[in-house]
Formats: structure tokens, sequence, C-alpha cells
């Protein structure tokens, strides 16, 4: 499993050096990160309703650990680890946006259908992508950046010299699981998780944040911009749209639609539940698909070239840097998913009907193709965080609908269940496939084995879709007593009970997608706004104050140390992330097996949890800023 005297070649020189690369122990260390990434970005996903990136966090980490154990490592070892180890993160992606909304419906698909669910969407998003690297990162090398997969290029580098950059990271695993000890119900609990205040002179209006590590480094991630836009959103929700639903609510005798209890009788998080929720739905789904017809220009050019590159695809180069799976072998294994996929549709929900298995079975195939060739596109122009793949599995969703609508599927008992179903696939494919374009270009920037990375990342998939079963089961009671809010997943929800139901309130839905169209039109983010709109404002004021910290640190741009206080924050908020989220995983777990342990203090009698809890985060924000305006080692 090791590559000695490997040839290093790109078109213009050719040099010999002696490495390591698809090594027993990088695939190791690269599944335990995957597992670890994969289960804290779960948590994270359900709880805010984003994750992130997983891969320059897995590269730093690789570096240190070839270093305490191995006494070092090469630079290939270190990129095959965070291919596998950034898959994790992806599928958990995939699947807190789609699979929570089958508990949402009183489904509980068992460990192993969730574990086949992740496994083949994850493997079609590998798959299909493999025959589009050589246009999209060999041949545009230079008309797409790929900027996170450049990024961590640049950090596997510059890393193989410099070991201070890991502890950053180690650092904020650290505090981020000391904190949330700390603050956690079940175990110290030593202030308030959500302190809030409420407005004097605004009738239903409050303000309360959800004073959490993950937040806070989600916040720094995201930058001030998205992060002041998602704040607006929940200020325009909490601060202007449950104050007059409260007002007006005083002269109405009568329930409206679609509660059934008085708006007089109910307090600020009942109208958000009952009214502002689907609003906020309605934004998030105007905002994603109209994200999707942004880009249909790109979209058809990348259908094209996905369709010419499967096409013209050759074997298997001579060079090792040119090296990838043979046509052959994709053919067999999307057969293989296929055949897979049709058979649990079967015997899932479409039990007595193969040609009702066959047809959602192609559905799922011709999405996820169309979705994962624009995917891998978009990220490579925008980056990541521009996915719009809610946006995306909306739009399978409602296709989905319409076909079952036409076709008369949806007079089927398990019709919501099977759109659902479809969906899941789609999104886990399209969100693994944005990641394994991102880890090609950075195996081409460091000079990989193309094919070795791909075989990572099956690796990845496979590891990380067995566990997350488990993972799912051990947050579900989260996610159905709306611990987690999970909006990704209730979207989803909502909008398969509206259209297969005929249940949605529809004019909240249309008031929603009306207010993200007047943000567009302003030239703003409406997805982030829209996504502020439809969380809890505890949610967006947290993450603003990591914003905030990133704004100073981007007011240093223009000194020679600016690069290093940013690589610092990122690093220093996915480890809070990390702690923060694996510590809550670990809660969940402690929780089902000790249902009545109430923790280690008994503090119901502390008289202002809340002022610690702003004490508390305050000084958690002090170590953020302390990280990054640090000198460096």
């Amino acid at each position: 499993m090791e590559n000695e005297e490997i040839s290093h070649s790109e078109a213009s020189n050719k040099e010999v050096t002696s490495t390591k690369e698809f090594t027993i122990k990088a695939i190791i260390i690269g599944i335990l990160i995957g597992i670890v990434f994969g289960a804290a970005n779960a948590y994270l996903g359900l709880k805010v309703g984003l994750t992130v990136s997983a891969s320059i966090p897995a590269a730093v980490m690789a570096v240190a650990i070839f270093r305490l154990l191995f006494k070092g490592g090469s630079i290939l070892e270190t990129n095959i680890v965070q291919t596998i180890g950034s898959a994790g993160e992806s599928v958990a992606a995939g699947c807190v946006f789609t699979i929570p909304a089958l508990f949402l419906l009183g489904v509980e698909p068992s460990k192993i259908e969730i574990a086949i669910l992740a496994i083949c969407g994850g493997l079609l998003g590998v798959i299909m992508m493999i025959p589009l690297r050589k246009s999209l990162i060999v041949k545009e090398h230079e008309q797409l950046p790929y900027p996170e997969g450049t990024a961590c290029a640049e950090v596997l580098k510059s890393a193989q010299m410099d070991t201070s950059k890991a502890k950053p990271l180690f650092a904020g695993i650290g505090i981020g699981a000391l904190y949330q000890a700390l603050m956690h119900e079940k175990l110290f609990s030593l202030w308030n998780k959500e302190p809030s205040i409420k407005i004097r002179g605004i009738q239903g209006a409050e303000l309360n944040a959800e004073v959490t590590p993950e937040l806070l480094g989600v916040g720094y991630i995201i930058g001030p911009k998205i992060s002041a836009i998602q704040l607006a959103g929940g200020l325009m929700a909490w601060f202007v749209l449950i104050p007059l639903f409260t007002w007006f609510g005083q002269y109405c005798n009568v329930p409206v639609a679609p509660a059934a209890t008085l708006l007089k009788d109910m307090d600020a998080y009942d109208i958000w539940a009952n009214y502002i929720r689907y609003i906020g739905a309605g934004g998030v789904a105007f905002a994603g698909i109209f994200s999707l017809i942004k880009s249909l220009p790109v979209i058809i050019s990348c259908f094209k070239s996905g369709i010419n590159n499967i096409s013209n695809s050759n074997q298997i180069a001579e060079e090792r840097t040119e090296q990838d799976i043979s046509t052959k072998s994709i053919i067999k294994i999307l057969a293989v998913l296929a055949l897979t996929i049709v058979i649990f549709l079967y015997f899932n929900l479409f039990k007595g009907s193969i040609t009702t298995s066959l047809v959602t079975g192609l559905l799922v195939i011709v999405f996820s193709f169309f979705f994962v060739t624009v995917s891998s596109r978009i990220v490579g122009l925008l980056g990541s965080s521009a996915n719009p793949i809610s946006g995306m599995t909306i739009a399978t969703l409602l296709l989905t609908c319409l076909i079952f609508i036409v076709t008369g599927l949806n007079a089927l008992p398990n019709a919501k269940i099977a759109a659902i179903t479809v969906g899941a696939f789609v999104c886990i494919a399209s969100a693994i496939s944005g990641d394994t374009s991102q880890d090609l270009k950075t195996g081409y920037l460091v000079k990989s084995t193309p094919r070795y990375q791909q075989i990572g990342e099956i690796i990845g998939v496979i590891t990380s879709g067995l566990v997350m079963g488990i993972v799912m089961y051990m947050l579900k009671d989260g996610i159905i007593n709306k611990e987690f809010h999970a909006p990704q997943a209730n979207l989803m929800h909502i909008v398969v009970n509206g259209v297969l139901g005929g249940n949605m309130p529809w004019a909240l839905v249309i008031l929603g997608a009306f207010m993200s169209l007047c943000v567009e039109l302003l030239g703003v983010n409406s997805l982030a706004f829209a996504c502020g709109l439809y969380l809890p404002l505890s949610l967006s004021t947290s993450i603003m104050a990591g914003g905030f910290i990133r704004y100073l640190t981007d007011k240093n741009k223009e000194k020679p140390e600016y690069e290093n206080m940013v690589e610092r924050g990122t690093l220093y908020s996915s480890g809070l992330i990390a702690g923060a989220s694996l510590l809550g995983v670990i809660m969940m777990i402690i929780a089902g097996f000790y249902p009545n342990f109430s923790g280690f203090i008994d503090s119901s009698k502390w008289v202002n949890k809340d002022l610690y809890a702003i004490i508390a985060f305050i000084v958690l924000v002090f170590t953020l800023i302390f990280v990054t305006r640090k000198k460096k080692d």
C-alpha cells in the first residue's frame, strides 16, 4: 500500500522523490477523523442548519498525529487523511438535511437503512464526479479556483515545516469541550445556555442568545457579511413580525390558521412555531431555488461537459498524477448502486411493485447525476459555502412530488416517505461531490495520485456512512422533541406534507418568498436572510459575535501577518465547533444509558445564571480574539 520512488510530474517538468501516499496508517487515521467530524457535523447541522468543512482541520490533525506517533508523514499521506476525513463531514451534512424529516413523519428507518441511504448516496456523488475531474480540475485549473481545496493545499505544504499550526485547533477542541461541560445541564450547569432579555416598549419582543462555542466558531468561519445578513433575518422575525402578530392578536377572538389557539394566548415562541417558521420556509425555499436559477448557465454547460467527459473518458493514464479509477470500473459500480437502490426501494417502500421501484430509482440516478455535475462546478467557482444543496434538494422534492401526482403515485400511503427518500439520496450525492471536487483540487496542487484519492473518498463514505445510523439514533430524541431545530429537514417535511398532503399554509409561505425576493432585489444574499428568518434569533446573535471578531481580523488585511491571523482563527473556531459538538454527542449517549442522571452540581437555586452565561461567553469571545492576535510561534 506504499509508493516508493514516485514520479512527480506536471506539464513542464518531472522530478523524482521518495515518498509514501496510500498507507495503512493514513487510511486508519483518515477513517477515525472522518467518523469524529461526521458526528460533530451531524450535531451542528441539526442544531443550526450549518456544517463546516473538515478538510483543513483534518489536514492539520494528520500532520500533528504523524509527528507525534510516527515522527513525521509525507504531504501525500496527510492529503489522503484529509480526503478520507472530510468525506465524513459531507455525508453527515447530506444526512442531517433530509433523514430527520423521516423521523418528523413518524417513520423510524433502521440504522441499517440509514447506512444504506448514506453509503449509496455518497458513492453516487463520488463516482459521478470522477469523470469530471480532468475537465474541471485539470483543463480549467486557471478558471476554477476551488477556494477550499486551494487553501487546504497551502496548509498541507506549510504544515510540513511548521508544527505550531496544529496548536490552535487542539486548543479550540479542549476549550470548546470544557465550556460545553461547564454549561451542560447534565454535567455542571453553571450557567444558562440561552439567556434572554425582554424588550420594554415592544410587546412580544425579546433578545436572546444561545451562548455556545460552536455558534461562535461558525460565525467566525462564515464571516461578518453572512452573519450580519442572517442576523437581519432574525431581527425581522423577532422584532417586526412577531410583535405585529402579537399586536393584531389582541383584536382576534377566533384562531387564525394554521394554529388552533388564539393569538393573544400565544407567547413569542408559539407565534414563531405556528406562523413565522412557515414564512421562513417560504423564504428559504425561494432563495434556494432562486440560487439554482441564477446558476442555470453554469448548470447547462456543466451538464454538457459531464456527458462529454463520460463518453470521451480514457483508460488509466501512464503518469501517476493523471490516473483515475477506470471508466469500466465506474460503470460497474454505478450499475451495482442502481440495483441496490431499486432493491432498497422495493423492499422498504414499494413492496409488490417493481415498476414503481424502477421509476423511483431512475429519478434518483437522473437527479443525482444532474446535481452532482452542478455541485462540482459551483464549488469550483464560488466555494463550498455557496453550494445551493438545500435548493437542489427542494427542487428534487418538488419535481418528485409533481411526478408522483401526475403518475398517481401520490395516492400511495408512503408517497411522502418515498419523496423524502429520493431527496435524501440526491442531497447526500450533491454534498459529497462538492467535497470530492475540493479534495481532488488539493491533490492536483500537491501532486497526489487521483485514483488513490478517489478510493480514499469511497472508503470515507462507506466508513462514515456505516456509523451515521448510530449517530442519527443518538440524536433522534432531540429531533422529535424539537431540541434540535433541524431547519433543512423541517423544511423538507413542510414541502412534502404541503404538496402531497394539501395542507400547506400557502399565504404564509408566499409571504416569505416575497420577502426573500425583495432582499434579493436589493443585492443581498436572500438565503442567509431567509435562514435567519426561519431560525430562532438566539442562534443568529451568537453567530454574529463570531462574525464580528472576523470583521476585526479582516481590518488587518494590509498587514503581512493577516493570513496567519485568519488561519489561526479558523483552526481555533473549527476546534471550538468540534470540541463542543462532540461533547454534545457524548452527552446524548450518556443520557440514553442513564436518563435519570442530573449532573454533578445542583445549581437550580442559583439566582443569576443568565448573568453568568453572559460573562462566560464574553470570556470565550476573548479567547478567540487572543488566538487571532497572538504573534506567530
